[in-house]
């Protein structure tokens, strides 16, 4: 069967709720929420000609049905049919009734505080309960944003937070005024200019307490992953100094200061070579007068040789080599030196290492080869770094003041435990 249906009235070019007759019947129609294939959802339920005449003159009542019957289709779900029953009591009520009894209904139905906000709603007439009088500023035009840092002053309401106006406009400043777990950024445009100087001042003292500071990468993680430990020095800096300086700010305006410098922290290092980023200088030259062929391993089997000569350094290649294939099930790598007969051994699962060296050689037809194993703890990824960038430049030898090494694999479990308990 086809169905008739045209557009009776509409305020604006393709804006919902609008009134529609299908097929001979007025109804009104409305957008909300979407189906399972995420598709918009449409829904329609019958109304009067008194009621079309109200929503052509009034559009407070207009917008105040929408948002009575928006929590009627959110209970429709993904493929729910509207409850028309109730959408259709809602009508008299709203649309017919005084102020004062409309003011009433909302105290006892669900309804869409944000679509009334994003419309103009005062919102400390919507706070009293005055629904009615608080539409007298409602436009036609939608304003999202109006409602999403309502929410969001609401929700930080809710955990005893107030913001200054200083505090808000650094918040307005890093783009997280309406989301804290928004990557930050810096957007002068959206602070009043008279406020933007003081904003500068405070972004200032975290850089100034924050120079020469860096966030390094964390190669186990991943090609761009950065170190834990880095960021949180450097967000405990940002933030004892800004506190200093403007005890009066919320934590909610320090802690976006200090995510805005630690970000930009990090980029910079994800950004730059790895090279550049975690050689330190003159590696190149020591590295030289070490190792000339080393073999790194995964504990999957994969082999990659490093040769002298090389367009990088050992130890950046054998990090660009964890970088790409470390995994939660890949967690054990190796630098071995085989024409010195000695290695080490990296277990980032367990935060050790083992260094390895051959006492004795292995012989066709005779004893296999004897290797002294001993075991150390390591402390984060800066640990694993001197451990490597150590072996590089002179072997097992060179990790004696990076122990103690613990030969005896009880002993070391041990104090592996005491630390773990720690």
């Amino acid at each position: 069967m086809v169905v008739t249906r045209d557009v009776v009235f509409t305020r604006r070019s393709g804006w919902i709720p609008q009134v529609i007759r299908e097929d001979g019947e007025l109804r009104l129609m409305l957008g909300a929420g979407a189906d399972a294939d995420h598709e918009p959802r449409t829904f329609t339920f019958p109304i009067g000609e008194a009621h079309l005449a109200v929503l052509r003159e009034d559009l407070a009542r207009h917008l105040l049905l929408w948002s009575a019957v928006l929590p009627l289709c959110d209970a429709a779900g993904t493929r729910g049919r509207l409850d028309e029953n109730a959408a259709v009591a809602l009508l008299d009520p709203i649309l017919l009734s005084s102020p004062a009894d409309v003011d009433a209904l909302f105290q006892r139905i669900r309804w869409d505080r944000g679509r009334l906000i994003a419309h103009g709603a005062d919102i400390g007439l919507l706070e009293l309960g005055r629904l009615y009088a608080a539409m007298r500023t409602a436009t036609e035009t939608s304003n999202g944003r109006r409602a999403q840092e309502y929410h969001a002053d609401r929700a930080r309401a809710e955990r005893g937070t107030v913001l200054g106006p200083l505090d808000a406009a650094l918040l307005r400043y890093t783009g997280q005024y309406l989301h804290g777990a928004t990557v930050p950024k810096r957007i002068p445009d959206s602070v009043d200019p008279a406020l933007l100087p003081e904003v500068m001042r405070v972004i200032a003292t975290a850089e100034q307490a924050c120079a020469g500071m860096r966030i390094g990468r964390d190669p186990r993680r991943g090609e761009r992953a950065t170190d834990k430990r880095d960021r949180d020095r450097m967000a405990a800096t940002a933030d004892a100094a800004v506190r200093r300086a403007h005890p009066e700010l919320v934590d909610d305006a320090v802690r976006t200061v200090s995510f805005l410098i630690c970000s930009e922290a990090a980029d910079r290092s994800r950004n730059a070579p790895m090279e550049d980023g975690e050689r330190a200088p003159g590696d190149r030259v020591r590295e030289s007068a070490g190792k000339t062929v080393l073999s790194f391993t995964d504990d999957k089997g994969v082999e990659k040789k490093w040769l002298l000569g090389g367009p990088r350094t050992a130890t950046v290649d054998f990090w660009e080599f964890v970088a790409d294939r470390s995994a939660a099930d890949n967690e054990v790598f190796t630098i071995e030196d085989e024409e010195r007969g000695e290695g080490i051994q990296l277990h980032f699962y367990a935060d050790s290492a083992a260094r390895i060296t051959t006492v004795r050689e292995g012989e066709d037809g005779g004893p296999d080869p004897e290797y002294r194993v001993e075991y150390s703890l390591v402390d984060g990824i800066g640990g694993y770094r001197n451990l490597v960038s150590a072996f590089v430049r002179g072997g097992c030898a060179a990790l004696e003041e990076h122990g103690p090494w613990i030969g005896d694999n009880a002993e070391f479990e041990r104090a592996r435990r005491q630390r773990d308990a720690e």
